[in-house]
């Protein structure tokens, strides 16, 4: 048996009304990719808390001792102190969507999540009582040791989901355009930020490649779009139920690069 690739998976809870969905969808990401399920609570921990916490678990058939990491002060700062003191490989929580302009954007909490978590974080949007399989995955591909790694992941969880289709995709910007004819004219080799789209194509499926043969049904796309926009477009038009996107912490330790902040 291939051991999963996180060892421990953390839901962050505040009690709000989506809790038990938020565990439930927790409780599916252990079965898939971690060998343990904590908790972190924003607040303190006392008999309301308790029973509220037993009461969960035995719904969902978790253990009643399960562990559960109290942490004080603003959601998004405790949670993000919980899962570095103790270790958690992965962050599981729920996002609440604003409107504006046409678009949902991620609130606070979970942008913050997404912007200083050492560690995988994963939220859902719309959580479920009962989870729904994730029959369409996207992955943002990274050509990176980080970004092979996340491939993997997400072809275990494909393969465990039986994922009707796993697209991975790269965009492809009028700047990178401009560059590789700028390459041309000038007849130097092609690198990472001068590839054409036909070359960047085929970098694409060389990546693809380097995962090893796999079950699950695999669709390379290149997307053209200068902003993150043109993922999220890309997300919402092949109806897909999780969005991967690789952010390597030691290369991005001072903020987001630019795609993943246009995507929050």
């Amino acid at each position: 048996m291939i051991d999963p690739p996180y060892r421990t998976v953390a839901v962050a809870s505040t009690f709000s009304p989506r809790f038990l969905q938020v565990l439930a969808e927790g409780k599916r990401i252990r079965d898939r990719l971690a060998s343990q399920l904590h908790l972190i609570y924003v607040g303190k921990r006392d008999e309301e808390t308790t029973r509220k916490f037993s009461s969960a678990l035995r719904q969902l058939d978790l253990p009643v001792d399960s562990t559960i990491y109290y942490h004080e002060g603003d959601p998004a700062g405790a949670i993000l102190e919980a899962a570095t003191a103790n270790a958690i490989d992965l962050i599981v929580a729920g996002a609440l969507e604003k409107e504006a302009v046409l678009r949902q954007f991620l609130g606070n909490v979970a942008r913050r999540l997404v912007r200083e978590a050492t560690c995988s974080v994963m939220l859902f949007t719309k959580p479920d009582h009962h989870p729904k399989p994730l029959g369409r995955i996207v992955l943002m591909a990274e050509y990176s040791d980080h970004g092979r790694a996340a491939l993997h992941k997400a072809l275990r969880l494909a393969a465990l989901e039986q994922c009707e289709k796993l697209f991975v995709i790269r965009v492809y910007t009028t700047f990178d355009e401009a560059r590789a004819k700028a390459r041309k004219r000038s007849a130097k080799s092609g690198n990472n930020s001068t590839r054409t789209l036909e070359e960047e194509e085929t970098a694409l499926e060389q990546f693809i490649d380097s995962a090893g043969q796999t079950d699950v049904p695999i669709e390379a796309r290149c997307i053209r779009g200068n902003t993150g926009y043109a993922v999220l477009d890309f997300v919402q038009s092949v109806e897909a139920l999780l969005l991967v996107v690789p952010v390597d912490p030691e290369t991005f330790a001072g903020g987001l690069p630019a795609h993943v902040a246009w995507l929050t």
